[in-house]
């Protein structure tokens, strides 16, 4: 099911966990047509380069699995882990700021993915939050 142009449902609820069910419900699917409706800005920023999704929604089973938090924004449809093939983490994250996205919160994860989520609530202000997650912690992007 296409959710926008580039981005479909399967692909942002694909888990290398099959052995749990990953199906969002209504509101989450809501959720992820915004999240991918970012993800198009994002791809657009770069030059329209491909978008691998390493993990988007997350059901609780999953989630538990990965090791995350039940706070996860994954957890709602809200945050895609993304790579870009050719472009650094940094740079990813370098552009998504130049272009001024709306995004809720944007990771810079351990150099080996870019994290970004979209607010909980369509109505909800963007934070505009930019942290690095490496072996040193979570800190702010400088």
């Amino acid at each position: 099911m296409k959710l926008t142009e580039h981005f479909t449902l399967e692909e942002l609820t694909t888990t290398d966990h099959r052995e749990f069910d990953n199906t969002p419900n209504e509101t989450e699917r809501e959720n992820l047509v915004r999240l991918a409706g970012l993800l198009e800005l994002v791809k657009v920023e770069l030059g329209g380069k491909p978008i691998m999704v390493n993990s988007a929604f997350r059901s609780k089973q999953v989630n538990d699995a990965v090791g995350s938090k039940d706070t996860s924004q994954h957890r709602i449809g809200c945050a895609a882990d993304i790579r870009v093939p050719g472009i650094t983490p940094d740079e990813v994250v370098k552009a998504i700021i130049a272009a001024k996205l709306p995004f809720d919160q944007l990771i810079r994860e351990f150099d080996r993915w870019t994290h970004i989520s979209i607010p909980n609530e369509e109505s909800a202000k963007p934070r505009g939050q930019v942290l690095i997650i490496d072996k040193k912690g979570t800190r702010l992007y400088a």
